[in-house]
């Protein structure tokens, strides 16, 4: 069953048109790895997806678990079961993570009409999490990312995925900046978190994160469209031979 499907989606940034009639459907349990040199459009997408503001959609459609993606506010997308990971999560100093966690999970929760997790049940959860990715109680006692190592905050955005239990997971560039114990810890975390109800889309450049986190689909995108797909092989040929001939099929 389709969760996300994206027509001719064309999406501008003040004068300048990044996405030209993206198409793409996502089905539920399925993890899709969009590829694609910079300036394809690959964060313009997750951006589009999550809800920030600054991007003029002038055409096209998403629809997400049945409903028109594009009438919702960021808030009400992430009530529905979207999330994105960054590619450099922000510090946010003086909000105490555990502080933090619990207000997104509990204003979730509010918006669903669920009640809001007292705070015995919110630690258990948390404890639970935080052992399975690696992360210590004093990093949860720091502010958001304040003096994180790229690694750190990386696993806190998984620590926050794993929490918060969406439909959808974007994870946009979500290798960046890590060294390969680093890269291994977070894909480990991601990997934990495939279910039949949960779909994700990995946005990378490069394939070595794909060795970890294997896709049962591969895209390349190139000057706003989706030009070629395919199983994970063709990552392994994206590897080897680049963009080049996919940039020209897209001119």
């Amino acid at each position: 069953m389709a969760l996300l499907e994206i027509k001719n989606l064309q999406v501008s940034v003040g004068e300048r048109e990044i996405l030209k009639g993206l198409d793409l459907t996502v089905n539920k349990g399925e993890v899709h790895a969009i590829m694609g040199p910079n300036g394809s459009g690959k964060s313009t997408l997750a951006h589009v997806l999550s809800g920030k503001p600054g991007y003029d959609v002038t055409g096209g459609e998403v629809v997400f678990d049945g409903e028109d993606l594009l009438e919702l506010a960021a808030d009400e997308r992430a009530a529905r079961g979207i999330f994105l990971a960054f590619q450099y999560p922000l510090e946010i100093p003086g909000v105490a993570t555990m502080n933090f966690l619990r207000t997104a999970l509990n204003a979730q929760r509010k918006t669903r009409g669920e009640p809001e997790l007292g705070t015995p049940d919110f630690m258990r959860r948390v404890r639970e999490a935080a052992g399975k990715l690696s992360i210590d109680q004093e990093m949860l006692r720091r502010p958001v990312n304040v003096g994180f190592s790229g690694g750190e905050k990386k696993r806190n955005e998984i620590l926050q995925m794993a929490l918060l239990e969406p439909k959808l997971a974007v994870l946009d560039e979500t290798d960046s900046g890590l060294d390969i114990d680093a890269l291994k810890v977070v894909a480990d975390g991601v990997n934990r978190l495939r279910s039949g109800e949960r779909a994700m889309i990995v946005i990378t450049h490069y394939q070595r994160l794909l060795n970890h986190i294997v896709p049962d689909v591969v895209h390349v995108l190139s000057k706003g469209r989706i030009v070629k797909t395919g199983g994970k092989e063709l990552a392994l040929e994206l590897e080897a031979k680049g963009y080049a001939d996919y940039q020209e099929q897209a001119a």
